[in-house]
C-alpha cells in the first residue's frame, strides 16, 4: 500500500511550522511569482514584495486569485467591484487594471502583450497560476492529498498533508476585500474551505493523539467563524485532548452565550458531546469522516506523486469542417466562468454511428486542453459493443484512478470507494475528462469529477437525457456535415495520395458531389472511401459512384477485410440493442416509398396499433436509427436505410405482406382525405382494409390538405408500386383519392404521370373499368395542359365503357368534363349539349355537388353564347347552392364566370368585385389554380380600369401562385403572365422579375 502527495514534484514541502510562518508565514518560497491569497493579499517577485496598486486592484487581483484557472467575465467582475453603482468606464477601468498588474508581474513584457498569469478568456479574464505560484492551488493540492490518503488508509499521512495544507492560512481569504462587497460571497467560499479542512484535520489529530498540531489553526478558525458548531466543537475537542481542559471548558461556555445572546439557540448535539468529551476526558468516537475507520497500516508507504495525465487521443492532422458546432461547443465553454455553478460543465455529444463525435470532441479537448491546468483523462467506455464488453463503472473508475497514479492493488473493490476516491482527487482541480462511445447516462454518472473548473465531454449514440435532467449536461447532437465540409473532407484525405488527382474537375462533373451524397455525407464512409481511392489509384470515381447507386449492395463498398469498423459494423451494434418489436419496425421502415415515413403508416405495415408503433419508434430514435421531422414522420440516414433493407430482404418472412398493408394504408387514408378536400364525394370507395390496417382519417379541410402535402413525395411511389405487384391494391383507385389535391395544387405532371401508371396497370391486369377512371382522369390533365384533342379521345373511350356497365356518376363526370373541353375551344353549342347531359345524369344519381359545378359550367358557355341574362340565371343559382354546401371548392370558378358576364355587361366595376372575392375565395380552398386564374383575370380587369398598381399587385399573386405549381405551371399559364407583364411594361415603369418573364 502507497500514498498520494500532490505536491512533492512543485514545492519543497517542510515539516517545521516555525520555518512555514517565518516573516509571520507571509515570506514565499523563493520562485519568480508567488501570490497569497489565503488571508491578506500579497505577492512577491523574485522574492521582494511588490505593492499590487490602489485598493479596487487590488480586489481585482485578489477576485482572479480567489477564482484561479476559472475565467471571470467583464460584466461579472464590474458587478463584482462596483456593484449597481458601476461608472460608465468601468470597462475601460478593469481594462486598465488588468494591464497595469500584468506589467507589475512581468515588468519587462510588451506593451498589450498578455504575458503568463493574467490571460483574456472570452469576454473575462482569468489567473492562470504556475506551479506552486498560488497559496490557494497549493492548499488545495494539499488537502486532495490528504484525502487521497485517507482513502488507501494512511490516516498519519493524512493529517501531515492536512496540517501543511492550513499553515498556509493567515486569516480571512482576501481579508480586506472579502466583505461588505459584491464579491464576499467568492471569498467566504474559500473560508468555507478552509474551516471544513480544519475539521477533518482535528478529527484526525484527536484521534491519532496529536492535537498540538491543529490547535493554531483551529484558533484560526474559531475566529473566522465563532457561530460555526462543527468547528467550535473541534477547537474544544483538540483542547481537552491537548490538556488545555480549562480553554476547553471556557471556550465552550463563551459559544454557548454567543449562540444565545446572537441566534436565540442552544448548543448542537456536536457541541455538547464535545463538552462532554472534556468534562469526562472520554476519547472521541471516530466518524471515518476524517480520520476514518479500520485498522491503521502497521508500515508507513513511501509517498507516491500524483501523475498529471495527459490522455487525449490523437487529433485528426487535417480536421474540417464543424464550425458551427465548434462554435456552440465554445460558447458552452463560456459557462466555466459562472461563479454559480457548482458542479463540472458537461457537454454530451449524440448522434448515429459513424458520425463523427468522437473526432470532434477530442479535436475540441486538443483545442482547449491547455486551459485545464491538472490534465486530461481519456476513457473508452465502450458503449458501442455488447453489454458484456461495455466498461462498467468500477472499472472505469479504476482506469481513471489508475492513470492518476494509483496502483490497482490499492484500489478498493466497491464503486462507493472508488467514487469517494476520484471525487476526492478531483475536487478543487481543473481536469478535462473525455468519456467516449458511452452506453447510457447511468455508466457516466459516477465518472464525473467533483469539481467546477472541471470540464467533461461525453460522446454517446443516444441522447443522455437523463444526465442533462439530473447533472446539467448540455446536450449536443450531430448531423451528418453539410455538402462543402464533406467534399473538403475527402479532398483534404486524397490530396497527398500517390498517383491521384482529384480536385475540381471530379466537383464540377458532379461524380464526387453524387458519391457523397450516396454515402449520405457519413464521415466513417467517406472516410473508408477515401482510403481505397488512395489505395487503388487507377479506381474510377465513376466506378465508385456506380457501385453505391445499388442500394442492395452499397454497404458492401465500405467493408473491411481487416476487421476494421465500418458503417455496418456501426448501425449492427445499435441494432442489437434494440427490443424484438423496435427490431422489426426498424426492418419494416426500409420499405417506405418516400424519405419519410409517418407513425400511422408503420403502424399499419406491422399491424400494430398506433401507439404500440410510436413506443417503438422513440425506442429506434434514442438509438439513432431514425430521425422524426417536425412533422412527425420518421427518416433514417441514406446507409442506414440501406442496412434496413438488407435486413428486410434477410429477415423479414411476410414482406409481400407488409408492402400490401402499407399501400391499403395510404389508399384508405388518401381516400379519407379526399373525401374532405373533393367538391364532389368521390365515386369509388375502396373495400374495407384487411385487419391491422389503421388508416389515418382527417376530419377538417386544413388537416386533409395537410395530410396531402406531407405525403406529396410517397403518393407517386405508392401507385408505382401497385402497378409493380400482386399486392391488392388497383393503382387506378389509388390515384383517383389524389387527383382533387393535385388539381387543387397545381401538382399536374404528377397527375398525368399516376394515371398513366394507371391506365398502363388497368390495361395490363385487363381491367375495363379501372382503364376507364384512368383515361378520364388523364383527359383532365390534358385540359390543362392545352392537349384538348387528346383529352376528347381519351373522354369518348371512357365514355363508352361506363355506359356499357351503366355506371350513372361516372358518365356524368365524363359529360362535364367535355363540355369544359369543348367550351375551350369555342364550341359553346356542343358544350351546352354536353351540359345537358350531364345535368340529367348527376340529377339522376342524387349527385348535388356535380349538378352545382355543371349549373355554373353551363353559364360560363352561355356568356359567351351572349346569352347574358340566362348565363346569371345560372351562375347565381350555382352561387347560392355552393355557399349553403360545405364544401365550396368551386366559388372561385363560379365567380370567375359571374365576372365574365358582368365585364360583358360593361359592368366592369363589379365585375372587378367579384374576381377580387374569387381570389380570397382561392386562398381560403388553397386552390393553387384558382389564386391564378382570378388573379390574372383581376389583373387584366384592373388594367381596363387604369389601376396600374392594383394591376401590378395581381399580376405578382398570380406568378407566385404559378411557381408555387409543379414545374411552375403549365406552358399556357406562363404565356398569359407573359403576355400580362407585356400590357403592364407599356403602361408603367414596371419592371418584372425575370423567371415571371420566361415562357
Amino acid at each position: 500500500m502507497f500514498t498520494i502527495r500532490q505536491v512533492e514534484q512543485e514545492i519543497a514541502l517542510s515539516k517545521s511550522a516555525g520555518a512555514r510562518r517565518a516573516d509571520d508565514g507571509a515570506r514565499p518560497v523563493s520562485g519568480s511569482l508567488r501570490f497569497q491569497i489565503l488571508g491578506p493579499l500579497r505577492f512577491w517577485r523574485d522574492g521582494v514584495e511588490v505593492n499590487a496598486g490602489p485598493r479596487q486592484q487590488c480586489c481585482l487581483l485578489a477576485l482572479l486569485l480567489a477564482r484561479a484557472g476559472r475565467p471571470i467575465s467583464v460584466s461579472n467582475l464590474t458587478g463584482l467591484l462596483w456593484g449597481e453603482e458601476a461608472p460608465a468606464s468601468a470597462t475601460n477601468v478593469i481594462h486598465k487594471y488588468v494591464g497595469t498588474l500584468r506589467r507589475l508581474m512581468e515588468p519587462s513584457l510588451p506593451l498589450r502583450a498578455s504575458g503568463s498569469y493574467l490571460r483574456r478568456h472570452g469576454d473575462g479574464y482569468l489567473f492562470a497560476p504556475g506551479p506552486g505560484t498560488l497559496d490557494l492551488v497549493t492548499f488545495r493540492e494539499l488537502t486532495g492529498a490528504a484525502r487521497a490518503s485517507l482513502a488507501v488508509r494512511d490516516r498519519d499521512e493524512a493529517l501531515d498533508r492536512y496540517v501543511e495544507a492550513l499553515e498556509l492560512w493567515r486569516g480571512p481569504a482576501g481579508d480586506s476585500y472579502a466583505s461588505g462587497t459584491a464579491a464576499t460571497p467568492i471569498f467566504a467560499a474559500l473560508d468555507r474551505e478552509f474551516l471544513a479542512a480544519c475539521v477533518s484535520a482535528a478529527e484526525l489529530a484527536v484521534s491519532l493523539s496529536r492535537p498540538a498540531m491543529v490547535l493554531h489553526h483551529l484558533r484560526l478558525a474559531a475566529s473566522i467563524a465563532p457561530l460555526n458548531e462543527p468547528v467550535q466543537a473541534s477547537l474544544i475537542a483538540a483542547l481537552g485532548a491537548a490538556g488545555h481542559q480549562a480553554e476547553a471548558l471556557e471556550t465552550f461556555r463563551t459559544v454557548r452565550s454567543r449562540l444565545a445572546d446572537d441566534l436565540g439557540i442552544d448548543p448542537g448535539s456536536a457541541l455538547e458531546a464535545a463538552h462532554r468529551q472534556v468534562l469526562t476526558q472520554t476519547p472521541p468516537t471516530v466518524t471515518g469522516k476524517g480520520g476514518g475507520g479500520g485498522p491503521r497500516p502497521s508500515v508507513r508507504s513511501s509517498p507516491v506523486p500524483l501523475v498529471r495525465p495527459a490522455q487525449l487521443p490523437p487529433d485528426l492532422p487535417a480536421f474540417v469542417g464543424r464550425t458551427a458546432e465548434l462554435a456552440t461547443l465554445a460558447g458552452l465553454r463560456g459557462a466555466l466562468a459562472d461563479a454559480e455553478r457548482t458542479g463540472p460543465l458537461i457537454v454530451a455529444l449524440d448522434g448515429m454511428g459513424g458520425v463523427g463525435k468522437s473526432t470532434l470532441a477530442a479535436h475540441f479537448a486538443h483545442l482547449v486542453a491547455r486551459e485545464f491546468t491538472d490534465g486530461q483523462l481519456y476513457l473508452d467506455l465502450r458503449g458501442d459493443q455488447a453489454e458484456t464488453d461495455s466498461v462498467s463503472a468500477p472499472d472505469a473508475l479504476g482506469s481513471l484512478l489508475s492513470s492518476q497514479g494509483f496502483h490497482m492493488s490499492s484500489v478498493p473493490e466497491t464503486l462507493a470507494a472508488r467514487v469517494g476516491i476520484y471525487r476526492s482527487l478531483t475536487a478543487g482541480r481543473s481536469i478535462l475528462v473525455l468519456l467516449d462511445n458511452a452506453r447510457d447516462s447511468a455508466q457516466v454518472r459516477a465518472l464525473l469529477p467533483n469539481s467546477p473548473a472541471c470540464l467533461v465531454l461525453v460522446t454517446s449514440r443516444k441522447p443522455l437525457v437523463e444526465l442533462a435532467a439530473l447533472d446539467g449536461a448540455h446536450l449536443l447532437h450531430l448531423d451528418p456535415p453539410d455538402m462543402p465540409s464533406a467534399r473538403e473532407l475527402v479532398l483534404r484525405r486524397l490530396q497527398h495520395a500517390p498517383n491521384r488527382s482529384v480536385g475540381a474537375s471530379a466537383s464540377s462533373d458532379g461524380v464526387l458531389d453524387e458519391i457523397i451524397e450516396l454515402c449520405g455525407r457519413l464521415p466513417l464512409a467517406l472516410a473508408i472511401l477515401a482510403g481505397r481511392l488512395s489505395a487503388r489509384p487507377r479506381l474510377a470515381l465513376a466506378d465508385v459512384a456506380a457501385e453505391l447507386r445499388d442500394g442492395t449492395r452499397r454497404l458492401a463498398a465500405f467493408a473491411s477485410s481487416q476487421g476494421g469498423s465500418d458503417p455496418r459494423a456501426a448501425f449492427a451494434w445499435s441494432y442489437r440493442q434494440l427490443s424484438p418489436k423496435a427490431a422489426r419496425i426498424f426492418r419494416l421502415s426500409s420499405a417506405a416509398m418516400a424519405p419519410g415515413i409517418s407513425a400511422e403508416a408503420l403502424a399499419s405495415m406491422s399491424g400494430t396499433s398506433p401507439r404500440s408503433a410510436r413506443e417503438m419508434l422513440r425506442e429506434l430514435a434514442d438509438a439513432a436509427m431514425l430521425d422524426e421531422d417536425d412533422k412527425g414522420r420518421f427518416t433514417s440516414h441514406v446507409l442506414i436505410k440501406a442496412y434496413a433493407q438488407e435486413l428486410f430482404l434477410a429477415e423479414e418472412p411476410d414482406r409481400d405482406a407488409a408492402v400490401c398493408r402499407l399501400l391499403q394504408h395510404y389508399l384508405h387514408s388518401s381516400h379519407h382525405a379526399a373525401s374532405v378536400v373533393a367538391s364532389m364525394s368521390p365515386t369509388v370507395v375502396p373495400a374495407p382494409p384487411p385487419d391491422g390496417v389503421v388508416a389515418e382519417r382527417p376530419r377538417a379541410y386544413d388537416e386533409a390538405m395537410r395530410w396531402f402535402d406531407d405525403h406529396r413525395e410517397v403518393l407517386p411511389e405508392a401507385v408505382r408500386r401497385a402497378a409493380e405487384g400482386a399486392f391488392g391494391v388497383a393503382p387506378w383507385q389509388l390515384a383517383l383519392t389524389v387527383e382533387p389535391w393535385l388539381q387543387l395544387t397545381g401538382r399536374f405532371h404528377d397527375w398525368q404521370d399516376m394515371m398513366r401508371v394507371a391506365l398502363r396497370s388497368a390495361r395490363d391486369r385487363e381491367d375495363e373499368v379501372g382503364a376507364a377512371h384512368a383515361m378520364r382522369g388523364l383527359a383532365d390533365c390534358c385540359y390543362h395542359f392545352a392537349t384538348y384533342d387528346e383529352a376528347i379521345d381519351l373522354l369518348s373511350r371512357a365514355q363508352r365503357t361506363f355506359a356499357e356497365h351503366g355506371m350513372i356518376p361516372e358518365l356524368g363526370t365524363v359529360h362535364a368534363a367535355l363540355q369544359r373541353v369543348h367550351s375551350q375551344l369555342g364550341r359553346h353549342e356542343r358544350a351546352l349539349a354536353e351540359n345537358e347531359r350531364a345535368l340529367s345524369l348527376y340529377r339522376a344519381a342524387g349527385m348535388e355537388h356535380g349538378e352545382i359545378r355543371t349549373t355554373a359550367i353551363r353559364g360560363l358557355s352561355l356568356v359567351r353564347l351572349g346569352a347574358l341574362d340566362e348565363a346569371m340565371s345560372c351562375l347565381t343559382e350555382a352561387l347560392a347552392r355552393s355557399e349553403k354546401s360545405e364544401r365550396r371548392t368551386d366559388e372561385p370558378a363560379i365567380r370567375i364566370a359571374i365576372a365574365e358576364c358582368l365585364g360583358a355587361r360593361g359592368r366592369r366595376r363589379q365585375a372587378r368585385d367579384q374576381l377580387e372575392r374569387a381570389v380570397d375565395a382561392a386562398v381560403e380552398s388553397q386552390s393553387r389554380i384558382g389564386v391564378f386564374e382570378a388573379s390574372a383575370l383581376l389583373c387584366a380587369a384592373l388594367l381596363d380600369l387604369d389601376d396600374v398598381p392594383g394591376a401590378c399587385r395581381a399580376w405578382r399573386h398570380a406568378c407566385d401562385a404559378m411557381h408555387a405549381m409543379q414545374n411552375g405551371g403549365t406552358r399556357t399559364m406562363r404565356d398569359e403572365v407573359c403576355d400580362l407583364g407585356d400590357r403592364l411594361t407599356q403602361v408603367t415603369e414596371f419592371v418584372p422579375r425575370s423567371r415571371d418573364t420566361q415562357r
